[in-house]
């Protein structure tokens, strides 16, 4: 056993550096020296109590990046030492949904972090196919971003982005501006609209590749959108609101697709006319399903910049700061980073 620091929510609204007990690496797993993690806004759900499927106590976090120090008796000794990032996503691999390449909705889904303790600690054990090799030409600070980059990847697969698009994406927090990366980057879609209330997040979008931004907080979008001349063909809602969903179909081209990442448990109020009379797709994605490989490629290759999101570092130890500068800074902060 090694002793480790962690950040633990107790209970909601109740955050410690916390001692704990890390075990020896079972069969299947690596154990890894944490170097960085990210925050996100389900981290920040927990710490409120607002994430329904966590429990406490509980050490969160499910991006992260380290250096295997140990492995278990079924793994390749040759991996120690490697750099990797971690897929937070833990399925059982012989349901309906894994048997279909959907990981990500396992019937009986975990992720590390939420449903069970992650990877804000020092030390931490996890499957070792969970685990992916970070090639040198990649930093450390661009290595913990490839979870985030995969919920991007897992949502424009379904959606099939081409370059005859014209595509919106609603909010330019870090999975907005993610998806933004990627549809401009890898798919190279012909016009890349995003659409936020906060101007310097709207500057931020432009950096990321965004060709028009737009500010919806005074005139309403459709109105903004039809002075343009433009109908989204592709829309992406990454600003998660209920009341998204139904401006989304009205704002869309005939056969667009629309597609949505939130959980809220508020209903939609959503019109069968609305989305039959155009013919219109609708898609839902979560998490990511074995998309690290890809994400890894992108950034090797320069088709993703991850630098443009990364704003913020503290030590884990002042992880609460952290997470209180995420929740009330949406000016200036997208990435903050964890160092440990």
């Amino acid at each position: 056993m090694k002793a480790v620091k962690s950040v633990v929510i107790k209970e909601p609204n109740t955050l410690l550096i916390e001692e704990r007990s890390v075990p020896e690496p079972t069969e299947n797993q690596v154990q890894i020296k944490v170097r960085l993690a990210g925050i996100c806004g389900s981290d920040s759900h927990i710490y409120r109590g607002h994430n329904p499927f966590a429990k406490y106590p509980r050490v969160i976090g499910h991006e992260f990046f380290g250096v295997i120090e140990k492995v278990g008796s079924s793994v390749d000794s040759k991996r120690i030492g490697e750099r990797v990032s971690i897929d937070p996503v833990l399925s059982c691999g012989h349901c309906y949904p894994c048997s279909i390449g959907k990981p990500n909705v396992c019937e009986t889904l975990e992720v590390l972090g939420v449903h069970t303790d992650g990877g804000f600690t020092e030390y931490v054990n996890v499957p070792a196919a969970n685990a992916y090799t970070i090639p040198d030409s990649i930093s450390d600070e661009c290595a913990v971003t490839v979870e985030p980059y995969s919920i991007a990847a897992n949502v424009t697969s379904h959606v099939h982005p081409t370059q005859d698009d014209v595509a919106l994406v609603y909010g330019a927090g870090t999975i907005g501006l993610t998806c933004a990366q990627v549809l401009k980057g890898v798919y190279q879609v012909k016009t890349l609209i995003v659409v936020d209330r906060v101007t310097e997040r709207l500057a931020r979008a432009k950096d990321c590749g965004a060709d028009i931004v737009i500010d919806n907080s005074q005139t309403p979008l459709p109105e903004q959108l039809k002075a343009l001349g433009l109908r989204p063909t592709l829309v992406l809602d990454a600003a998660c609101h209920p009341a998204i969903l139904q401006e989304a179909i009205l704002i869309a081209s005939p056969a667009a697709r629309v597609s949505i990442m939130g959980f809220s448990s508020e209903a939609s109020a959503v019109t069968q006319q609305s989305i039959t009379s155009k013919e219109i797709s609708l898609f839902s994605s979560r998490l990511n399903a074995k998309k690290f490989p890809e994400v890894i490629s992108w950034i090797e290759s320069k088709k993703i910049d991850p630098t443009k999101i990364l704003t913020h570092q503290f030590p884990f130890t002042e992880a609460q700061e952290a997470i209180l500068t995420f929740e009330k800074d949406q000016k200036t902060c997208c990435k903050i980073l964890l160092t440990f």
